[in-house]
């Protein structure tokens, strides 16, 4: 489909792709055989929902959207489309909070998890139980991670792997990874994982665990929904910290912020690490949290003046209530001992262990209140190799970021081991120990995101002309040979594989853009 170049606002362009597409793929009298098209949308405000992410760049425009109150309602439509002579493409939705169209299905139908998520609800089925000894969750793949944090801390345990957000769904980001701060300790959230229900592009309803239907388990923990829909996961389970320490320090040294990172995450007597970039263009604090204190504003700035890029790092320690704050204070102070950071700017704060963990929330609320929520988020995630770290940051965020001047959203560097992820799970990741994440979090005016596209474009050309082996998180390829360069010839064959053993009829999952050469609509 052609880029509109129409000049009124996108949501009377959607209505008009909405015309051109309503029954194209999908049909009533095939579905209702299956005693599911009582449970498909194609009304304007539906498809208007699904024909948007968190992004809010890339808009394409379903079919149908299906409202399933069961997980049979969603085998059921899936072998629909399996046994059709032209199968229609299906993509599993949770929060939307993809940045590049990856939970949609242009002409096909998009499965509404939150529908699932009410209907449970409505009906007091949890989709979420602990076992009574405490050592895992059964969690719906519709629920999101805010609760599951809740349901558990009541119990007096937790999952120990988290993402930064909180409101995201439990199948979304199993599909990916599921990273943050705790990382490098307790590896990704696919690592945490002990079971799965799922249903495959056959429309197959299996239990996969590393022991039973291995094959297909590993396939879909980072296998962005190219093999089946997660309708339930068993993830593990830890007693629940009550408190915890919160610390960030300032780096004028690139060289040191990183050489105190990978010490740290060696040793592992921390259990979150995380490192921000502070620049001119951006706030001292940012929406993922307020920790600065505003009397300590210009001080910094004055900083930030003089070496023109901070380095923050971020740390972490839970303890518990009847810890002793002298033992506790003394092992930081140990820890910490002869580190390279800017002497004199040492933050630090004491929060429950929800507060830190649900951190980001309230700075959504905020831009929420402020309209500034749903606009474009042009974003890129890098894992990049420890040993092109360095020149990473000078050709990048000393070269391209800086120069530019852009860049006002926050950007995250933080390193992570290797031997936390599993080879066998689809998820690829650079072949050193010890690797870096780095977050472009960008947000845009709908007039100005190409700017910010831009500039991804020429850190991903750096990257590539220096020989510099990056890997994308939450990637944004467009073409097979680029899903082949991102998964490397071996993991690409596998990948393929798998493929043609449980979505043989490339039904899941066509937002990725792996299996198909779909078009992309731009606004």
């Amino acid at each position: 489909m052609a880029q509109n170049t129409f000049q009124f606002p996108t949501y009377f362009k959607l209505l008009l792709m909405i015309i051109t597409t309503l029954g194209k793929i999908v049909t009533s009298l095939q579905l209702a055989e299956e005693n599911i098209s009582d449970k498909l949308r194609n009304d304007a405000k539906s498809l208007w929902k699904v024909s948007r992410d968190y992004g809010n760049i890339v808009h394409e425009v379903p079919a149908m959207v299906f409202h399933p109150a069961s997980v049979d309602d969603i085998a059921n439509l899936i072998k629909s489309s399996y046994s059709s002579p032209v199968p229609f493409a299906i993509a599993a939705r949770g929060q939307g909070h993809s940045t590049g169209g990856q939970a949609m299905a242009r002409d096909g139908v998009v499965v509404d998890m939150a529908a699932l998520r009410r209907e449970r609800k409505k009906k007091g089925v949890g989709g979420i139980s602990v076992d009574v000894c405490g050592e895992y969750v059964d969690v719906g793949g519709e629920q999101l991670w805010i609760d599951v944090l809740n349901e558990t801390v009541e119990n007096g345990v937790a999952p120990v792997s988290w993402t930064d957000y909180l409101y995201l769904s439990v199948g979304g980001t199993l599909s990916n990874a599921g990273i943050s701060g705790q990382s490098f300790r307790y590896g990704p959230q696919i690592s945490n994982v002990l079971e799965m229900d799922v249903v495959t592009g056959k429309g197959d309803l299996i239990t996969c665990s590393k022991q039973k239907n291995s094959e297909l388990f590993y396939a879909i923990l980072g296998g962005l929904g190219q093999f089946a829909v997660i309708t339930r996961a068993r993830i593990s389970l830890h007693p629940a910290p009550t408190k915890v320490k919160w610390m960030r320090l300032l780096y004028s040294d690139f060289s040191a912020f990183t050489r105190d990172q990978e010490r740290l995450i060696s040793i592992k007597a921390l259990d979150y690490l995380e490192g921000t970039l502070l620049m001119h263009q951006g706030p001292i604090n940012n929406w993922r949290s307020s920790f600065f204190p505003l009397s300590d504003h210009l001080r910094i700035a004055s900083l930030i003046t003089k070496h023109k890029i901070l380095y923050c790092l971020e740390l972490s320690k839970y303890y518990y209530h009847h810890q002793s704050q002298q033992n506790l204070n003394k092992e930081i102070e140990e820890l910490l001992e002869g580190m390279g950071n800017i002497p004199g700017f040492y933050y630090e704060k004491h929060v429950s262990y929800v507060e830190f963990l649900n951190r980001v929330r309230s700075g959504e609320l905020l831009l929420q209140s402020q309209g500034l929520w749903e606009v474009p988020h042009p974003w890129l995630n890098l894992f990049i190799p420890k040993s092109q770290i360095m020149q990473f940051n000078s050709g990048v965020f000393r070269g391209i970021i800086f120069k530019r001047n852009i860049t006002t959203g926050p950007v995250l560097v933080y390193p992570m081991n290797r031997s936390k992820w599993d080879d066998r799970m689809s998820a690829s990741i650079p072949d050193e120990d010890v690797f870096y994440t780095v977050g472009f979090l960008h947000s845009s005016g709908f007039d100005n995101w190409n700017e910010f596209d831009a500039q991804n474009k020429e850190i991903l050309k750096f990257c590539s002309d220096n020989g510099i082996k990056v890997k994308q998180y939450l990637a944004q390829h467009s073409t097979q040979e680029e899903w082949k360069n991102h998964f490397g010839d071996n993991k690409w064959k596998v990948f393929v594989e798998r493929k043609n053993q449980f979505d043989p009829r490339m039904i899941l999952s066509p937002g990725q853009k792996i299996f198909n050469n779909s078009s992309i609509v731009l606004y």
